[in-house]
């Protein structure tokens, strides 16, 4: 029965070619927006990492006229000083301008004997984000004041850092960088995942260095963890206090649940395009399916008479036009599939190989439901024919 439908469908190859290519591109468009998909849920399904909400970020720009650098470190700690008093702030902190949902990145890669890792994200903060931030400490410690006047090289890093560079061994106390390196950072902590670039991204790579006197020149933003029902009064007088402090700054007070949407947003957009894209590719499949099968079914009316009139049930005659369609789109997936397992085995964009597989797998499933829908009410049209009014037009 295949083979005779194979025969019959390669003895009108030039007409059903245009299908197939149609199909292909279908495939392939599909199989990118799964792929998309089922990454984005994933790195969703994984907790942030962190409490954002009541949660602000301060921009500002260094200002001050003097230059004297211990005049400087004394107006910053003044400042977050008086920013920590004010009753409705929980606690608060300086931090790089590479927050979370900043869109602003700070990679470096690093080499431990051999060992690359790239796109690590170098974050640099003080002894109160952790708090701030509400983040989680796995194994070892956060840093302290104690660590300011400390001469020793070390280093915070996140989970997933650890695990690349240390496996599932313990990381603290251990060192890392060549062997010549005359600055090897010793790990003292090792902090939880954060999802720095929104709910459907993956956490990064992350070290966390504490920051040193002479960064406040250039650190530009204070997180300021607030209670509860803190309104807008309140943030009113948070940037009058900035302002008085930093003369001609651009000050900016932003929320980061709301930068957490915004980011969001930001993110889907391929998403949302790839559906769209998808979307009229089916369109096009559909229709050229729906053409096909009936241009099948006006030319071949005396053929289905006959089969027919021979005693042949209407259910063989529409079975065998489904099963024409299947068989197109069949060799429309083994062209596709081709392409799409190319994706894990060259480790393309970085991502799990089970999410490829996936993707794959729900887009041949996605394809065959389409042609399968797309041919049954052609099918059963052309069962309904009459065997003596095919005959006769015949």
């Amino acid at each position: 029965m295949f083979r005779h439908l194979f025969k019959m469908i390669w003895n009108k190859k030039k007409q059903n070619s245009l299908l197939i290519v149609e199909i292909l591109l279908s495939f392939l468009v599909i199989f990118a927006v799964f792929t998309f998909a089922i990454n984005s849920y994933n790195n969703y399904a994984k907790p942030m990492g962190f409490n954002y909400k009541q949660v602000w970020a301060i921009s500002y720009n260094h200002t001050l006229e003097t230059k004297n650098s211990d005049s400087v470190v004394l107006v910053y700690e003044n400042l977050l000083r008086n920013i920590k008093s004010m009753p409705q702030v929980v606690d608060a902190g300086y931090a790089s301008g590479n927050i979370p949902f900043a869109n602003n990145h700070m990679s470096t890669g690093i080499d431990n004997n051999g060992h690359k890792v790239d796109n690590v994200n170098n974050f640099f903060m003080d002894e109160n984000y952790i708090n701030v931030m509400g983040a989680k400490m796995i194994a070892g410690r956060w840093y302290n004041k104690a660590d300011g006047g400390s001469k020793a090289n070390i280093i915070v890093i996140n989970r997933k850092l650890k695990e690349e560079l240390f496996g599932n061994t313990d990381a603290i106390g251990r060192t890392f960088g060549n062997n010549d390196d005359k600055n090897k950072r010793k790990v003292i902590g090792v902090i939880d995942d954060i999802k720095t670039d929104g709910d459907y991204q993956q956490a990064p790579y992350g070290l966390y260095n504490r920051h040193d006197t002479a960064a406040y020149k250039w650190m530009g933003k204070i997180l300021v963890k607030v209670s509860p029902g803190t309104d807008a009064a309140f943030e009113a007088k948070l940037y009058k206090l900035m302002a008085n402090t930093f003369k001609n700054s651009n000050i900016e007070i932003e929320h980061l649940d709301n930068k957490l949407t915004a980011y969001n947003k930001i993110t889907l957009v391929p998403l949302i395009i790839l559906s769209i894209v998808a979307a009229f590719l089916i369109i096009n499949v559909a229709l050229g399916i729906f053409g096909v099968l009936w241009y099948n079914i006006n030319k071949r009316r005396g053929e289905i008479g006959l089969r027919r009139a021979i005693g042949a049930p209407g259910s063989s005659v529409s079975g065998q036009l489904v099963g024409e369609a299947l068989i197109l789109a069949t060799l429309s997936l083994i062209i596709g599939a081709f392409f799409a397992v190319q994706f894990p085995l060259l480790n393309v964009f970085d991502l799990p190989a089970v999410v490829y597989l996936g993707a794959m797998l729900l887009a041949v499933i996605f394809i065959y439901l389409l042609v399968l829908v797309c041919s049954l009410y052609p099918g059963k049209q052309a069962a309904a024919i009459y065997p003596a009014v095919a005959l006769h037009e015949e």
